[in-house]
């Protein structure tokens, strides 16, 4: 098989080198008769997406590509840790690629038996809407402690004097950046504002 290798070390695990997943990932390849096609190294926290690890980027932008047809990594949270769902998905992404994956630690969680990926995969992704739930729940629980506590959800309202600096300015003919800069707030409550009085002109 043509092998691509990732691997990742995160700059909270001190004193970490990625030649030593590297080294034993490269025997297991040449004991298999595997051929290496690319190594991929990242050196950042498993928890970023795809856009802020370049490595892994390419990695996945070459699977696309048919370089190779198996990612092998020292285990799942080399690959990923942005959580369940985040992960199941990349691992989806690869297979729609043809493209299997092994972890070097944890062969069970490998989709590079065709005879267990179906399995491997619906399992997670069952794992994954479960933790889905989990957090909707928890936000939900959330929201509903802060409204029984009277918080105010959402972005906080801006007090009424400031409110009244910008329909000045604006009435004045001052644009919205330059309002916002003068009062202190961002773009968009002006523009809020800005539409609100045209709002109240029409009605009016």
């Amino acid at each position: 098989m043509r092998v691509a290798i990732y691997a990742r070390v995160s700059t909270d695990d001190k004193g970490q080198d990625p030649e030593n997943q590297l080294r034993q990932l490269r025997a297991w390849c040449a004991s298999a008769g595997h051929q290496i096609v690319r190594e991929y190294v990242d050196r950042c926290s498993g928890g970023k997406g795809a856009d802020k690890r370049p490595e892994f980027a390419a990695m996945l932008a070459n699977a696309h590509k048919r370089q190779f047809n198996l990612v092998l990594c020292w285990a799942l949270d080399r690959l990923s840790r942005e959580g369940m769902v985040p992960t199941v998905l990349h691992l989806q992404r690869l297979a729609s690629y043809g493209v299997g994956f092994h972890s070097y630690t944890e062969p069970m969680l490998s989709t590079d038996n065709e005879m267990v990926r179906d399995i491997v995969l619906a399992v997670m992704a069952s794992l994954a809407k479960i933790e889905r739930q989990k957090i909707s729940d928890r936000t939900r629980a959330g929201m509903q402690r802060a409204a029984d506590q009277g918080k105010a959800l959402g972005r906080p309202r801006i007090s009424p004097a400031k409110r009244a600096q910008i329909v000045e300015l604006l009435s004045m003919g001052d644009g919205i950046r330059a309002t916002a800069r003068a009062v202190g707030t961002g773009n968009e409550t002006v523009h809020r504002i800005a539409r609100e009085m045209r709002a109240g002109a029409a009605v009016g």
